[in-house]
């Protein structure tokens, strides 16, 4: 029966199903909202990047550092200050908030003990990164959460895609869907909270809106952009839509690919396509930025060449196994796999194999003679222990100099995009006038608070954080 134009009606409709969307369910159900989660993907492939994530979040031992810490990595691209303030005071407590919902919540002591960015000022507010269980990835947060929503009794219907936010009076009141039934339109007295995620897996965004020709998805195959483009056509501003998160990957099957992760021997350079170095390759990626020249910048933007010898393929697997790290949507739900030796890459041609530089160089359509100086080079940079081109740490400087030799094609890994729907402190999208558009709420990856650098475990700190604001305000609406 349908009530008010809608086939149905709840207090909070959240679209998605990762940890903001959870969040925000569980919020908006704590503070007595009757919630209803909708979700394009089938139960087993659903969650969003947290399904396939480290599943970790940025432990906050000060408000007021965190505030100084967060305004400088954001830099020259500063972003509101009461988005600024509800980040510092809502990351604070997130670990006892999860533990109130009966979480296991464990420190990790293998990743992200420290800051990345130890340097900046305010850096002194990270106390590390919890989890659950004290373990990575796996996909544990995910299965809390969605066994957090499950013990409340908090619906979620999966394969029913968000299409289009319902509006009246100048206000979001619902949404619509395609049911396995039909096309629904679903009523939200409350608000309407879009987590949908990035639009990594969206190519003509990503083109338009990060500049990146060529790449390899990290994360969810259904973050496709679908809450902007909602959000947009009911008049909502965008922020920092050109920042994101790009790591060195190998292209995979299906647009997918694997994260490359030179951690086991120190026998390689990279060469770009004229054939020459370009960047100190051991620089450190901070979740998408390396320091390069002086200040850090996005990177990989692009495709390069990594050649190594025979020394770093026996080392070890190029690209991490489960039992190291326990993240991306290839290893966790596809069951990709790396041999530990990099032989079967070799066989599937994936990495290419010359008995001398010469013949690599020409295997892989560079210029011969020109990447031929370039390892001499590097090989002379190492036997003086001296980096004078990039200046490369002294201990990572080991020749490229025992047959055979190898070259892999590195794409850029795109994991998470930044940009979307412009919010406020409380997680209400706004329009390009400034103005609040009533009902509507944005969290996580779709609306992300970082507008230049962020560190360990602030992607899902971020998304906790504001998925608990949305429903807390939209359920305070009813």
């Amino acid at each position: 029966m349908q009530v008010d134009g809608f086939d149905e009606v709840f207090d909070v409709v959240v679209v998605g199903t990762g940890a903001a969307g959870a969040a925000a369910a569980l919020s908006a159900h704590h503070a007595g909202a009757e919630v209803l989660v909708v979700e394009k993907c089938d139960e087993d492939t659903a969650g969003g990047n947290t399904r396939v994530s480290g599943g970790g979040w940025w432990v906050n031992r000060d408000a007021e550092r965190a505030r100084v810490f967060l305004r400088a990595l954001n830099g020259p691209f500063p972003v509101a200050d009461d988005v600024v303030d509800t980040w510092a005071t809502e990351t604070v407590d997130l670990s006892s908030w999860l533990k109130e919902l009966g979480a296991d919540v464990g420190m990790s002591g293998d990743y992200h003990v420290e800051p990345e960015y130890v340097g900046v000022e305010g850096s002194d507010c990270y106390a590390g990164m919890d989890t659950i269980g004290g373990r990575m990835g796996n996909g544990l947060l995910y299965e809390f959460l969605r066994s957090a929503l499950t013990e409340r009794g908090i619906e979620t219907r999966f394969g029913t895609p968000a299409t289009r936010l319902i509006t009246g009076d100048g206000a979001v009141t619902g949404v619509e869907v395609d049911a396995p039934a039909g096309t629904r339109r679903i009523g939200a007295r409350g608000g309407v909270v879009l987590a949908t995620g990035g639009f990594q897996a969206n190519p003509t965004m990503v083109r338009d809106h990060l500049r990146v020709e060529d790449h390899v998805l990290w994360g969810a195959p259904s973050s496709t952009g679908d809450g902007h483009r909602m959000a947009q056509e009911v008049g909502a501003d965008r922020w920092h839509m050109g920042n994101m998160m790009t790591i060195t990957g190998v292209r995979g099957g299906d647009g997918r690919g694997h994260y490359l992760a030179l951690w086991n021997a120190h026998h390689y350079l990279w060469v770009g396509a004229d054939g020459r170095r370009f960047i100190d390759e051991t620089a450190s990626p901070n979740h998408g930025h390396t320091l390069r020249g002086g200040a850090h910048e996005l990177f990989p933007l692009r495709s390069f060449h990594l050649i190594f010898d025979e020394r770093m393929r026996v080392a070890g697997p190029l690209s991490p196994t489960p039992e190291v790290l326990p993240v991306g949507w290839d290893l966790l739900v596809h069951g990709a796999r790396w041999s530990h030796d990099n032989s079967d890459e070799i066989d599937a041609g994936t990495i290419v194999r010359a008995e001398s530089i010469t013949e690599l160089a020409e295997r892989i359509g560079l210029d011969a003679e020109t990447v031929q100086r370039t390892v001499a080079s590097y090989n002379s940079a190492c036997e003086q222990g001296r980096d004078d081109q990039f200046g490369r740490d002294p201990e990572t400087l080991a020749p490229v100099s025992e047959g055979p030799f190898h070259a892999l094609e590195v794409t850029p890994l795109l994991g998470w995009t930044n940009g979307g729907p412009r919010r406020d402190g409380r997680a209400r999208v706004v329009d390009t006038d400034g103005e609040v558009i009533d009902g509507l709420y944005a969290a996580g990856e779709i609306s992300s608070t970082y507008s230049w650098r962020k560190d360990g475990g602030f992607h899902i700190g971020d998304a906790l954080a504001f998925g608990r604001v949305a429903g807390r305000d939209a359920a305070g609406r009813v």
